[in-house]
């Protein structure tokens, strides 16, 4: 079952030790969300700064707003899986690998990382106060149609209603929990990300890329939360019982097809639903508040700190696996 975690109070100043984590790719308007997600975080009155890791394809346009907004960037470079011929859910997911760059964020003891399609709508600093050495994410659902690749959606398994459609014994045990990757709680570590990498270095791509790769590396730390910390929008209609109160949901996760708030339409499947609209609306009603702006003004010596590389090495000063660099679609 997820754990309801402790809203403890924080005891000590460890503002330079914990961090908000999200990751930017291409020149597209994913920076939007970004941006919202920052002014989201403001208004929770969060105690810790948001960092962007940014690949080097985001433009110095896309990277002043954010600066403007108090976020810290941190350009990273893309990793890609080994050549095969995987087919992903979705065709950008391959950019996703990069993400694994923030385990070397080692100046942070722990972080939050969070997709730029989330919103956070009540303060989840309590969670870096949760027990070291375990990874903390909230349980996806199978139920959708990128997962008819899967036995799971193939028997009409799924852990979020595991009585529904019971696992069958002949097919042996029931598959290990599942995570979704777009927020969980991790502990940078450079032994951890060099391991990353010479793990990805021989497995093999699968089709929902990094977040696969995840779940099979952290499996046997994971620890799962409950759904307010990562409310995935399917689960509105596909499980609603699992659903917590919408006025009380921390975390909203805007992945669902037709439901990122700068790009609605309202058109999609499920996007006409009024528990929907009213979460897009609240969406805009953040992005669109003036007085969530930082206000700061990007200096022109800032300039060259946004556009340079940083001073010391991303990579730090472990030796690099071989991994297969291959042209790749941006990020959605």
């Amino acid at each position: 079952m997820a754990l309801e975690l402790s809203e403890n109070v924080l005891t000590t100043d460890a503002s330079t030790e914990r961090a908000y984590v999200t990751f930017l790719a291409g020149n597209g308007d994913y920076v939007k969300g970004v941006t919202g997600l920052a002014k989201g975080l403001r208004k929770v009155a969060t105690a810790y700064p948001l960092v962007v890791a940014v690949l080097p394809d985001v433009p110095i346009e896309h990277r002043k707003i954010l600066k403007a907004q108090g976020c810290i960037i941190r350009e990273i470079e893309p990793i890609y899986p080994p050549e095969n011929q995987i087919q992903f859910a979705m065709a950008y997911y391959v950019i996703n690998y990069s993400k694994l760059r923030i385990w070397n964020f080692v100046e942070y003891k722990k972080m939050i990382y969070l997709d730029g399609d989330i919103q956070v709508y009540q303060n989840i600093d309590h969670l870096f106060e949760e027990e070291d050495g375990h990874f903390y994410a909230v349980m996806d659902c199978f139920c959708e149609k990128t997962w008819s690749h899967s036995p799971q959606y193939k028997i009409g398994y799924c852990q979020q209603c595991p009585d529904r459609v019971k696992w069958p014994p002949a097919s042996g045990s029931p598959p290990p929990l599942y995570f979704n990757a777009g927020m969980f709680v991790f502990e940078p570590s450079r032994e951890t990300y060099k391991s990353l990498l010479e793990t990805l270095r021989v497995t093999a791509p699968t089709p929902f890329a990094e977040q696969d790769f995840l779940n099979m590396f952290f499996g046997k730390v994971y620890k799962p939360i409950s759904a307010t910390y990562n409310l995935v929008l399917a689960m509105l209609w596909r499980h609603p019982e699992n659903v917590p109160d919408l006025h009380n949901v921390k975390v909203v996760h805007y992945c669902a097809a037709g439901s990122k708030p700068w790009r609605y339409t309202g058109q999609e499947a499920n996007m006409e639903r009024d528990d929907i609209k009213m979460l897009v609306s609240k969406w805009w009603d953040i992005y669109n508040d003036t007085s969530l702006d930082l206000k700061e003004v990007v200096k022109e010596d800032d300039e060259a700190q946004i556009q340079a590389r940083p001073k010391f090495s991303i990579l730090g000063s472990i030796t690099e696996p071989n991994i297969a660099y291959v042209p790749a679609p941006s990020a959605a």
